[in-house]
């Protein structure tokens, strides 16, 4: 499909055209602009029969790790009384404070810093557009038990509830999401320090937050990570579309949205009945390498075709307002990891290099080869460059951080 046929389709689906055949292939279009794509991309034609293709998506769900992990879980209530459901990594075997032995650690913390035991740094985990906290599985194992680490779902995804304020006809902004993120550091981590972790509209969140509540990022934050995010102008990224084609989509794109929010339960039908579709789709928008492993990018598929339509509606507005430029400053005072794949069609590397002319001194990593998903396409480089960064900000006293490979197939495999 064409990136003016895609425009076709879905401006006949903006016009109310009716089959479900039609509002799916729309519905697997947007639905892909979940994990930030736009409609219109060249899929291959498949040889395999459609049945063959479902039981092999069914076998990797049953066989697949990834998103396994769990933690200990508790919820945050947001400032329009939504619940966030969050979960807490603790450190291996960490006693606690003010119970560890003699000679302890713990007890040479006392001495230089009272008699209580100062909190530990806390990692706290934001997740991108209709993803959830488990798109940080290989990060969250190769850390588990090293650090404290909090992962959280944002409103409307994963495990979190709905937005009540949206529910109520209030659109969803990153301001809000900024919020949100105080509400699940006030009670998961009160107290002690910080280092913030995001990817695509989690980095966004992390800059809200900053641009909200200045005095967190400098009394409490210890480090930063920006992981294939931009502080703005998401209007003008072209998704890999031709001039016309990217022109078409975001003059119907609008109408289109809220339509497709509006007819839930058929453009469900559709994104299920078109899965082929979508996962090509997925495929195209989400990795830069040819030869991801399948059970990954089955994982990538089933993480954003959880996310409801009508919260890919609810959301998408948000991203061409945001605008936190402003906000970058209050990290340069801490370390800061600002990462992005090279290949990413949806928040291009000049987006975070545009970050790191701002944010001069932070550490600049382009991975070659790399897509939007790049802690899932190229894990073991973006767990390195976030294990460095803990080193560099003090949080952990050397780079002891379990190694998880490129999910890029190799030859042999």
């Amino acid at each position: 499909m064409s990136g003016s046929e895609a425009g076709a389709v879905v401006a006949a689906t903006a016009a109310g055209a009716a089959g479900w055949r039609r509002a799916g292939i729309a519905g697997a279009a947007i639905g892909v602009l979940a994990a930030g794509a736009a409609a219109g991309v060249a899929v291959e034609r498949l040889t395999v029969g459609r049945g063959m293709r479902k039981k092999a998506r069914l076998a990797l769900d049953a066989t697949g790790p990834y998103g396994s992990l769990r933690g200990t879980p508790g919820r945050a209530v947001a400032d329009d009384g939504t619940e966030l459901y969050y979960e807490i990594d603790e450190v291996a075997d960490a006693p606690p404070p003010g119970e560890e032995g003699a000679g302890s650690a713990g007890n040479r913390r006392r001495r230089l810093f009272g008699r209580k035991a100062p909190a530990p740094v806390t990692v706290v985990f934001s997740h991108g557009y209709c993803l959830g906290q488990d798109s940080w599985h290989f990060q969250r194992a190769a850390l588990r038990g090293l650090v404290r680490a909090v992962y959280w779902d944002q409103r409307s995804h994963g495990r979190s509830g709905r937005g009540r304020a949206q529910a109520d006809g209030v659109p969803v902004g990153i301001d809000q999401l900024g919020r949100d993120l105080k509400a699940v550091i006030d009670a998961a981590a009160p107290e002690g320090p910080l280092v913030l972790v995001g990817h695509s509209m989690g980095g966004m969140t992390m800059m809200a937050l900053a641009d909200r509540y200045p005095a967190l990022i400098r009394d409490r934050v210890a480090a930063v990570a920006l992981v294939g995010t931009s502080s703005g102008k998401l209007g003008e990224v072209s998704f890999g579309l031709p001039v016309a084609g990217v022109n078409a989509v975001r003059r119907v794109l609008p109408g289109v949205l809220k339509a497709l929010g509006s007819q839930t339960e058929l453009v469900e039908k559709g994104r299920r009945a078109t899965a082929d579709l979508f996962a090509g789709l997925i495929k195209r928008y989400s990795f830069g390498s040819r030869d991801v492993d399948p059970a990954v990018a089955r994982f990538a598929e089933r993480l954003i075709e959880s996310t409801p339509i009508d919260v890919v509606a609810e959301f998408y507005p948000a991203f061409t307002e945001h605008d936190k430029s402003g906000a970058l400053p209050a990290f340069r005072e801490v370390p800061v990891l600002i990462l992005a794949g090279d290949k990413d069609l949806v928040t291009p590397s000049s987006h975070s290099e545009a970050i790191a002319d701002v944010l001069p001194d932070a550490e600049l990593v382009i991975v070659p080869d790399a897509g939007h998903l790049v802690m899932l396409e190229h894990p073991e480089t973006v767990t390195d460059r976030l294990a460095d960064l803990l080193v560099r900000s003090g949080t952990v006293p050397g780079a002891n951080v379990g190694g998880h490979g490129s999910t890029a197939q190799r030859p042999g495999r």
